[in-house]
């Protein structure tokens, strides 16, 4: 427990805040850091590792939602031994695919992900470096639930418990490393 607590407490050290960004009124909190500091971004991935091992004993596939999910989610993958899939903004990505419109913190947006990417049944975790009102994650289950994979959950960095964005994803899980 005290490792957990030490790693936890490392990438809560490597997180920033910027206020009004990108808009007057939001306090942006900022990941580079971690990046930056191999240290914390193994924390972060061994953190996220012992969560789906102790609770999520068979996946198939990490899904990274764009663009930073694409930072934490194939490091995961790779350890876990999974496969790695993307959901991008629309149109980015080539070959048929499923899309989903949804609303953010501050405008609207549609995210996309190849038709081929999940087969029917298969069982997914969802990552993102961060959790708001939940609209972009929500997305990404309702993409999921299109393909008719199974979410076993959700993971990400940091999660702004104010704007209950967790409740939005109800029934789905979320893990946060750092709460505010």
């Amino acid at each position: 427990m005290a490792a957990k607590e030490s790693k936890l407490q490392l990438v809560s050290r490597h997180i920033r805040a910027f206020p009004d960004f990108p808009k007057k009124g939001i306090l942006f909190r900022d990941i580079c850091p971690i990046l930056k500091d191999p240290a914390a971004l193994t924390a972060v991935i061994d953190l996220f590792e012992e969560h789906v091992r102790k609770n999520h004993q068979h996946v198939d596939l990490i899904v990274g939602l764009d663009a930073r999910g694409f930072l934490f989610g194939p490091l995961l993958a790779q350890r876990l031994g999974t496969g790695f899939i993307l959901i991008r903004k629309k149109g980015k990505l080539p070959g048929p695919t499923v899309s989903v419109a949804y609303d953010l913190e501050y405008g609207k947006a549609e995210a996309e992900i190849q038709e081929d990417s999940v087969t029917p049944g298969q069982k997914v975790v969802l990552i993102d470096d961060l959790l708001a009102t939940g609209g972009t994650l929500f997305a990404a289950c309702e993409l999921m639930k299109r393909l008719q994979a199974e979410v076993l959950g959700c993971l990400v960095v940091i999660e702004l418990k104010e704007l209950s964005g967790g409740d939005k994803l109800k029934p789905h899980s979320v893990f946060s490393l750092v709460q505010y």
